[in-house]
């Protein structure tokens, strides 16, 4: 059987990065051509499975002609079963499209209950979130029931959750999953792919990139398990921009002008957004939003400053005059917490003096 895996699609999120730029739209629009891809792939190449693993869509923000063109779009595959597991932001509550949405006859939609759908060759084990946490679902609990077929767990998860935080989004164990004897585990939720041919253990990463957190390719997993239960998985690139950063050192330019200069300058791709990240030994104070606004190139979108002051605070510090006790002063103040906005308050200290 093949399949195709995808998860955290995010349609209709509001692209905040990117809406200063006047890009949002256009991603929203990337999203809708990169998901319609995905469809014509799978039409192309007799996909027997479809799975979306959480996060479709944004609960808060999703509009009803979005669901109508996801399901217009699966309605052009009608030979490919699509599965769907509800995710923390697309949770399958009262409200929900999940509920109150007339899919197409080809869509299952998991829910809060561990369920299983078999088919001839296969046996299909979802579970779908119907709040927007979930720290208990049961999962290590399930018993296959056909080990002699394959068996698919599909779910919307934190793997090895250590943070508080991740803990809220229905925690799993990775050695308590491979015990239960899945052939294939098709999670959702961490926005980078796992992606390696050695396990079967998968997270595909979110389809297209959403912001500077999700640095690298973005795309889906492809894969065909045999009767035999040979597993074979590939990482299908799918997404043509990507978000990348990229160091400027600072040292040699003397004025705000010089360095707007350099960054015009900066070769750039035009299927990248950059994160432009200032280092190095700073010879006057940078005003990141103000240099940011005369930027020419539209793909620069986010700018850093991650500088240090060129004099030597220690020396200036020694000096008998109103500067030396200044620095002195403010030195004494730095902590590993506050050392940046120490640095930065003595910087616009000795511009003024």
């Amino acid at each position: 059987m093949k399949f195709v895996h995808i998860a955290d699609m995010h349609f209709d999120i509001p692209f905040s990065t990117l809406a200063k730029n006047d890009l949002g739209n256009a991603r929203r629009l990337e999203q809708r051509q990169i998901f319609k891809q995905i469809i014509e792939y799978i039409a192309q190449n007799e996909i027997d499975h479809l799975f979306i693993c959480g996060d479709l869509y944004e609960h808060e923000y999703i509009k009803q002609s979005t669901i109508e063109y996801i399901n217009n779009l699966f309605k052009e595959i009608p030979n490919t079963r699509v599965y769907i597991v509800p995710g923390n932001h697309d949770p399958i509550i009262k409200d929900s499209y999940y509920n109150n949405y007339n899919w197409n006859q080809n869509v299952v939609i998991f829910d809060e209950e561990i369920r299983k759908i078999s088919e001839e060759e296969v046996d299909i084990y979802g579970y779908g979130f119907n709040d927007f946490y979930r720290q208990n679902s049961n999962i290590k609990e399930i018993k296959i029931e056909n080990p002699n077929k394959i068996n698919i767990l599909l779910t919307h998860a934190s793997l090895d959750a250590s943070e508080k935080e991740e803990m809220q989004y229905n925690p799993i164990s990775k050695k308590e999953l491979k015990s239960l004897g899945f052939d294939y585990i098709g999670l959702g939720h961490i926005h980078k792919t796992n992606y390696k041919e050695e396990t079967n253990i998968i997270y595909p990463g979110s389809l297209i990139s959403l912001g500077f957190d999700e640095l690298g390719k973005h795309g889906m997993i492809v894969g065909n398990i045999e009767a035999d239960k040979n597993l074979e998985i590939a990482f299908v690139p799918v997404d043509k921009k990507e978000f990348v950063e990229q160091e400027i050192l600072v040292d040699e330019q003397n004025s705000q002008e010089d360095l707007i200069e350099l960054l015009n300058q900066v070769q750039i791709d035009e299927n990248k957004y950059y994160k432009i990240v200032l280092t190095g030994k700073r010879n006057f104070e940078i005003n990141t939003y103000e240099i940011a606004k005369q930027v020419q190139n539209k793909n620069i979108l986010k700018i850093k400053d991650h500088t240090s002051i060129k004099i030597n605070l220690e020396e200036i510090s020694k000096q008998k005059s109103l500067k030396g006790i200044f620095v002195k002063n403010m030195l004494e103040k730095i902590t590993q917490e506050n050392k940046e906005e120490i640095l930065k308050a003595i910087e616009i200290g000795l511009e003024a003096m």
